[in-house]
């Protein structure tokens, strides 16, 4: 039985097809490096430690904001987590609950005083690459930068 815990924002048929990675590159207490958010216990797991400023940056179409973010937000999606029960339009409802997440980042860096912006344009391949996915079973389609003012 697939039973996944409930999160912040709304999902069609609650079936949650984001898995959610930062590249952390000023953040107090967490070391420079590329981490998996873990839903189950609220924590960052370390996918790969080191510096990719210059790498997100130049996979993001040279866009200076990913490299001087102090942690950028990489969403990806695993299709099949809503395409078993609504089939080619469940493609939509993933683009819809991107937008959804997007919102919760930009209302809590607010909240804190941090700037924020959304990216869409980037090389697909290399970012999948970067966080360690096969862009097939599951991809990257959305990138939100957040850093201080």
């Amino acid at each position: 039985l697939y039973d996944p815990p409930l999160r912040t924002v709304p999902s069609a048929g609650a079936l949650y097809p984001f898995e959610i990675y930062i590249v952390a590159n000023n953040v107090e207490g967490l070391p420079l490096g590329i981490y998996h958010y873990v839903v189950l216990n609220h924590s960052l797991e370390l996918v790969k430690p080191g510096d990719f400023r210059k790498e997100i940056t130049n996979a993001g179409l040279k866009q200076e904001m990913l490299g001087d973010a102090d942690v950028t937000f990489v969403l990806s999606a695993i299709f099949d987590r809503v395409r078993h029960k609504y089939g080619e339009r469940g493609f939509r409802y993933v683009y819809m609950e991107a937008g959804h997440i997007s919102q919760n980042i930009y209302l809590q860096a607010v909240s804190l005083g941090l700037g924020s912006v959304s990216i869409g344009a980037f090389l697909d391949e290399e970012i999948n690459q970067l966080i360690g996915i096969d862009g097939r079973t599951e991809a990257v389609i959305y990138l939100h930068a957040v850093g201080t003012l």
